[in-house]
């Protein structure tokens, strides 16, 4: 784990926390991991860090973590077997695949605008980076 600016990253996954932001922990947890099934990283079967892993990466309360895990099981998206793991649910159909990207991209255009008006950027500003950002 390491921590810099308020942001903690986890050494087992590709997440992070930010502490300044007004997102709540569990919820950046929540949609991180959505992203990283909803991209691919994480794929049917593989195994997430117990939540007292987690939690020490992250240096956040393992109350924190297994709010988040509890979210992403009534989700569909993992699967918490006691004694034995958490693992990443196939998903239902091909329509729930593609409602999980449709659901991420969402979370991740909601978050970038919610930065952007906090920052002080217009819409325009903040579109004209975004496709910016697009062509490179």
């Amino acid at each position: 784990m390491r921590a810099t600016n308020g942001i903690a990253t986890a050494s087992v996954l590709p997440l992070q926390v930010d502490f300044r932001r007004r997102t709540p922990i569990t919820e950046q947890i929540r949609n991180q991991i959505r992203g990283l099934i909803a991209r691919g990283v994480l794929r049917p079967g593989d195994q997430l860090p117990t939540v007292r892993q987690l939690a020490a990466d992250l240096r956040i309360n393992f109350n924190t973590v297994a709010r988040a895990y509890r979210l992403l099981e009534e989700d569909g998206l993992i699967s918490v077997q006691h004694g034995r793991g958490t693992f990443v649910l196939a998903p239902a159909s091909p329509q729930a695949e593609e409602n999980l990207k449709r659901e991420t991209l969402n979370l991740l255009v909601h978050d970038l605008a919610a930065q952007a008006r906090e920052m002080g950027f217009s819409l325009e500003e903040t579109i004209e980076a975004l496709r910016q950002a697009w062509e490179e």
